[in-house]
């Protein structure tokens, strides 16, 4: 029987988008179906520089990015390609948290295979959106910020849930209501509804970080407010600006004290 692992593995490494969402979706069903092994395999995770992406991706810094305004054609094909990215990433991101961590319990799996799955339908539906435009993923330049955190944090399951979806994924919670707002000035029906879906999922994919983060503190004994606090001092050096979605953020698991060390930090940045 082929181990959940290895068609992590597989996910995580395909290049054509088209075949990461469909290997997805096929892994999600093989998984619910109980047809996927959770016996680690003999080799051990391997390093991975780079997930599997569309071969002429041009990664930049994200101040190389070109800042375009939503009422023209330009524009609004860079913030669909800007989203898609993201939610491309996503998916990487979640395969790449099941396939690493091993020996945890299928609740774990269960969460990680659920977030890939819907990650991977979040991206077809900004896809369809940038396709109506006659551009594909992979045309613009896009940044890679969120997979070098997951190599930072590739060593370790409770920093990684700290690091990943509640520092960088949670971030969409709070530049997407603002992104709606300017779309609302666009009267554009058709963007709108679907962000309103990223943000209602995301909320939940967050509160899954949150969860397993928890549970690492508790297995070890650690305090989960300090801790958070103290991982994001060893590993993040970035800016982290407000405002913060106060009503999602708390919907997906943080507490007051967790929330005031961000503002703590986005003071400190400005």
């Amino acid at each position: 029987m082929t181990t959940v692992f290895d068609q992590a593995h597989r996910c995580l490494m395909a290049e054509r988008a088209s075949d990461k969402v469909q290997l997805t979706v096929l892994t999600g069903q093989a998984w619910r179906l109980q047809q996927l092994s959770l016996t680690p395999p003999e080799q051990a995770a391997e390093a991975i520089p780079q997930a599997g992406q569309p071969a002429h991706l041009q990664l930049v810094q994200p101040r190389a990015l070109p800042q375009r305004k939503l009422n023209s054609p330009e524009g609004r094909a860079a913030l669909l390609h800007a989203i898609a990215h993201i939610e491309f990433n996503a998916i990487n991101l979640a395969w790449d948290a099941v396939y690493r961590f091993r020996g945890l319990p299928v609740a774990y799996y269960d969460d990680w295979i659920k977030v890939a799955v819907e990650e991977a339908w979040h991206f077809s539906l900004i896809e369809a959106q940038l396709q109506a435009l006659d551009v594909q993923y992979g045309d613009l330049p896009a940044h890679n910020g969120l997979w070098s955190m997951a190599i930072e944090t590739d060593y370790d399951p409770m920093v990684r849930m700290a690091l990943v979806p509640r520092l960088l994924e949670a971030r969409g919670l709070d530049a997407t209501p603002a992104i709606i707002k300017r779309l609302q000035a666009q009267n554009d029906e058709i963007l709108i509804p679907i962000l309103d879906i990223i943000l209602r999922d995301e909320i939940g994919h967050v509160a899954i970080g949150s969860h397993w983060f928890q549970h690492f503190c508790q297995q070890r004994g650690f305090e989960p407010e300090g801790t958070f606090r103290e991982l994001l001092s060893k590993h993040f050096n970035g800016q982290l600006r407000g405002p913060f979605n106060h009503p999602a953020r708390l919907a997906a698991g943080f507490s007051a004290a967790e929330l005031a060390v961000l503002e703590d930090w986005g003071r400190q940045v400005d």
